[in-house]
């Protein structure tokens, strides 16, 4: 039985895969191409693609008979892969659900207070010299606690975010998801996205990617945002129209973003690079040494469960 890792993973990781699987690990960090992607296919049993490798229904087409019956996807979302395309091709697909829930949310709560309180701008204020000492008006930011937050999407991340925005910061919570969430705080479901939007301080983003959810947040939900209003943004790039959001933000329209993901990743425009009032970080939702290793034990879990002939654990 043939293992392909996509990229490089932590020692962890890499240790227990070379001592249970006959495995190649791909020293490249950047996505797969397109003929890696084809020889990944047709030379091995399992592949643990990642975030960017883009196993579209062309792939799996050009292998007529495929000899990888696994793909144990390295991440929760796996929108990189035609999951339909995979089946019919007799490819099974897993994913790593909750080894990222708290990490994902912690970010979350990085980007809105850093947003929120002008935390990058001033950084980058001390670091050039040009910071000329305190005063009563210097930097006037966001107030954070007591306000508004609507979260989009009330799955397990959505959740964990809304959690630290209550308990942490005494936050009052709003929602919209496909259906009622019970949670041990209050929360308000509200059911159209461009209400939510209207009613909150920030909105945070917390769903899926893929062709239901993109450009969910346009310019119709950007302009329902108050225009105090700061919009996060942890989920997948392409879940905002990234050229509506940089036209509310030049605008004025809303206060500013906080952005860990972006629609042409790792592409960033210069608009939003120039702009002091976003907060742009390079997609480190999950990255920290202990969730990258779960993440990884979570992967190749799903990878024994098949070479043995078990129910695989995370099938999605």
């Amino acid at each position: 039985m043939k293992l392909f890792i996509a990229r490089p993973m932590t020692p962890a990781v890499e240790t227990r895969a070379r001592a249970e699987f006959d495995v190649e690990i791909r020293g490249n960090t950047l996505p797969m191409t397109h003929e890696e992607m084809l020889r990944t296919l047709a030379e091995f049993d399992v592949v643990v693609p990642t975030l960017g490798d883009q196993f579209s229904a062309e792939v799996f087409a050009k292998v007529p008979e495929t000899r990888c019956k696994l793909l144990a996807n390295f991440g929760v979302g796996y929108n990189h892969i035609d999951v339909a395309a995979a089946r019919a091709a007799g490819v099974e697909v897993t994913n790593t659900p909750g080894a990222v829930t708290d990490a994902t949310a912690d970010i979350a709560m990085t980007l809105l207070l850093s947003t929120a309180r002008r935390a990058g701008e001033g950084e980058r204020l001390v670091r050039t010299g040009d910071w000329q000492g305190w005063h009563p008006t210097q930097m006037l930011g966001h107030h954070v606690t007591g306000k508004r937050v609507g979260i989009v999407g009330m799955g397990r991340i959505g959740q964990a975010i809304a959690w630290r925005c209550h308990y942490g910061f005494g936050m009052d919570v709003a929602y919209q998801s496909r259906s009622p969430k019970e949670v041990e705080f209050p929360a308000e479901n509200i059911l159209s996205l461009k209400e939510l939007a209207a009613a909150v301080d920030f909105l945070v983003l917390a769903v899926p990617g893929g062709a239901e959810t993109r450009h969910l947040i346009d310019a119709e939900v950007l302009e329902a945002m108050n225009p105090s209003a700061i919009l996060i943004n942890i989920a997948r790039g392409e879940v905002v129209d990234e050229a509506a959001l940089i036209a509310a933000l030049q605008s004025g329209q809303i206060a500013g973003a906080g952005l860990d993901v972006y629609e042409f990743e790792p592409a960033v425009p210069q608009a939003l690079r120039g702009m002091d009032n976003v907060t742009l970080l390079p997609h480190l939702g999950t990255a920290t040494e202990e969730v990258r290793t779960d993440m990884g034990h979570m992967a190749l879990d799903n990878v024994a469960a098949f070479v043995a002939g078990r129910p695989l654990p995370n099938p999605v």
